[in-house]
């Protein structure tokens, strides 16, 4: 969806559509003011900064998650689809500045097509990945007994594999009516006549079912949380499980919300422009770029949110930069922190992650090792 507005214009919506003035103007920089050569270098810059951050956190993530068996858990699992999306949604950013740079589309038709559709399908399936971890956060605080038969990692697996396949299906659109327009030489959607019509329900499907539809599953997921954690409030104290799922909550709606600030720009200037076409001038122009770019900086911005918000995803990240290996991953469990001389002669009072048991036992095999 991002991508159309990269490389179409059409990001989620067909706002890239030919008889979108608007829409012509990022995908043909050269009859436009961002064809300026300062700003065509600046952007190239900025998307390939973007680039190289996006796909180093997302590969890391999806490493992390792969590589450590602890990190195998049910959110995990949406998170790592998540990463997946946004990779393949910022290998599109090479082919974006190319053809910025250029002014226009050098890599043929069968690419344009591919690369669009990869584009549609990663930006669904973020959207629906994102749906999916809310009403399971829902399910987790909500209903914490009922739903443990279904909040398992097999079944996350099945739950992300249907996320794909309907993604695929509901961008088909893109991958038939895609192509190269001989005219311009630009990688569009050529719709058939009336194309105002199919152009104007296209951006219409694609931000109902793509954006809208999704967030407000999300906001209702959310709004049913809170209720349920206001009304269990009273009762005192919180079990290290709840504490353990409100922090994971907390995560998940992080997520959601930069999301959400991140990509409602771009859909909200599509439909300002399907409403009233925009004037072609340098700020519209530059807005526009902006909320593209918004689009790229979400992806990302995803794994440092992990980064920051999750202990595990932390700890695992920095065994594999190996950065601070005392606290880092060993033997595939993250969260099980590396005894330094000092933890060891404190083992007395262990760390929150460890078993009592194991305490114990280290404890004591310590200090049989002590000179008498």
């Amino acid at each position: 969806m991002a991508t159309q507005g990269s490389m179409c214009n059409t990001s989620i919506s067909d706002y890239a559509n030919q008889s979108s003035e608007f829409s012509n103007i990022s995908l043909q920089p050269n009859g436009s003011s961002m064809a300026e050569e300062d700003s065509t270098k600046i952007l190239a810059v900025i998307y390939i900064v973007v680039f190289v951050v996006g796909l180093t956190g997302n590969s890391l993530a999806i490493f992390v998650v792969l590589r450590y068996t602890k990190m195998k858990t049910v959110t995990n699992m949406y998170i790592l689809n998540l990463a997946v999306a946004d990779e393949l949604y910022i290998l599109g950013l090479p082919f974006l500045t190319t053809h910025n740079v250029l002014a226009y589309w050098p890599f043929g038709n069968f690419l344009c097509r591919i690369l669009m559709w990869a584009d549609s399908i990663s930006q669904f399936t973020s959207t629906f990945c994102l749906t999916v971890m809310s009403i399971d956060r829902y399910m987790a605080v909500v209903h914490p007994i009922r739903s443990t038969r279904w909040r398992r990692p097999s079944v996350a697996k099945v739950i992300n594999s249907m996320v794909w396949a309907l993604s695929c299906l509901l961008t088909l659109p893109v991958i038939i009516y895609c192509d190269v327009q001989p005219e311009l030489n630009t990688c569009n959607l050529s719709w058939p006549e009336p194309r105002d019509v199919w152009s104007t329900a296209f951006i219409l499907y694609t931000a109902i079912l793509g954006f809208f539809c999704p967030l407000l599953v999300i906001c209702l997921c959310y709004l049913l949380i809170v209720i349920k954690v206001k009304s269990t409030s009273a009762r005192a104290g919180l079990s290290k499980r709840s504490k353990s799922e409100k922090k994971v909550t907390r995560m998940v709606v992080i997520i959601v919300v930069v999301f959400v600030l991140c990509w409602l720009p771009f859909f909200i200037l599509n439909i300002l422009n399907l409403i009233s076409t925009l004037p072609e001038n340098s700020l519209i122009t530059g807005i526009y770029f902006l909320t593209v770019i918004l689009t790229y900086v979400n992806s990302c911005a995803n794994p440092l949110l992990y980064s920051f918000l999750s202990d595990n995803f932390k700890r695992s990240f920095q065994q594999v930069l190996c950065i601070h290996r005392v606290n880092g991953v060993s033997n595939g469990h993250p969260g099980r922190e590396r005894l330094s001389r000092n933890q060891q002669n404190e083992a007395l009072f262990p760390p929150r992650s460890f078993d009592f048991k194991e305490h114990v036992q280290s404890y004591q095999t310590l200090k049989g090792r002590l000179p008498k």
